[in-house]
């Protein structure tokens, strides 16, 4: 099976995984889901990541997900935004707000993955890879 975007994989994985109360997901490694993943661990999505070396060819990316005291999700919407058919791309200054600020978008820069906050802070754009909230 061939993958053609492997970060909408990696966000539905996460997505299904929440659905079903999962603890943990795991997917295959790459450095940009690496990427997205830490950006949802810095801002407090995530509890934890690590990466599992199968082999020295094949890595996973195990991914522990996160519930409140009461077992409600900390993720409520998890959504591609940039997509291979249809990408978007966003300069510092037009960066979406996601959920009026309450949400974060994840943005694909020369500087690596970052938040829409983080970006804005460095004032760089790039490829808007995803919206969470």
């Amino acid at each position: 099976m061939s993958m053609t975007d492997p970060v909408a994989d990696l966000l539905t994985r996460i997505r299904n995984a929440l659905r079903s109360r999962r603890e943990k997901v795991d997917v295959p490694h790459s450095h940009l889901k690496e990427g997205v993943v830490d950006v949802l661990l810095r801002e407090g999505y995530l509890t934890e990541k690590q990466v599992l070396e199968v082999d020295p060819a094949h890595r996973v990316l195990r991914v522990l997900l996160k519930y409140g005291p009461d077992g409600e999700k900390v993720l409520s919407h998890i959504e591609r935004v940039s997509r291979p058919g249809k990408r978007v791309y966003a300069p510092a200054a037009g960066l979406p707000k996601v959920q009026g600020g309450l949400g974060i978008a994840v943005v694909s820069t020369s500087q690596g993955v970052l938040s829409d906050r983080e970006a804005r802070t460095r004032k760089v754009g790039g490829e808007v890879l995803a919206a969470i909230w």
